[in-house]
């Protein structure tokens, strides 16, 4: 099996979507498809867990409701409300980003996105995808296990090569 031809089966596809609908946990940031709302969820989990998000989340956007609210923020108010989620970056990242976006608009697609501050692969995909619908796949650990195990792979992810083969994978999954 040669991981540059595989592709998703039509019954696999229903199979994965049945589980998600079975199993998702109701998570506040699923309850919109509000892509300043999604966007802040997606930066504050990574390198942690939904468990540690939640207060954080409910906290930031107490403060911070919306883009506008969040592009008029100073550093410090920002660092404040984030402070204990660690990787400070993120968080400057996303002011710089919410001042940004702000004055454009949020786009719409992966290709825009990418373009700012803080928004690598996994970020602009999840906001394109999950706040408008576009149907790209994301790649992430968690995504990576799963195809590793769906198809039995025993790959070197991290490489480039691999990681490329991985989300041409991922996108065939969500192109239907």
């Amino acid at each position: 099996m040669h991981i540059e031809t595989l592709k998703p089966n039509k019954q696999d596809q229903r199979a994965l979507l049945d589980w998600y609908q079975r199993e998702k946990r109701p998570l506040p940031w699923r309850l919109s498809a509000d892509a300043y709302r999604i966007w802040i969820s997606e930066v504050m989990l990574q390198q942690t867990t939904v468990a540690a998000v939640l207060p954080y989340y409910e906290r930031f956007l107490a403060r911070f409701p919306n883009l506008g609210s969040l592009a008029c923020a100073s550093e410090p108010d920002v660092f404040q409300v984030w402070a204990g989620l660690g990787y400070y970056s993120r968080a400057r990242n996303l002011l710089k980003s919410a001042k940004l976006l702000h004055e454009g608009g949020f786009p719409q697609s992966y290709v825009q996105l990418i373009e700012y501050p803080g928004f690598g692969p996994y970020t602009a995909r999840a906001v394109s995808s999950l706040a408008f619908g576009e149907s790209v796949g994301v790649l992430d650990c968690n995504v990576i296990r799963v195809l590793c195990r769906h198809y039995g792979l025993n790959v070197s992810w991290w490489s480039a090569t691999v990681r490329n083969h991985l989300q041409r994978i991922a996108d065939a999954w969500v192109m239907g």
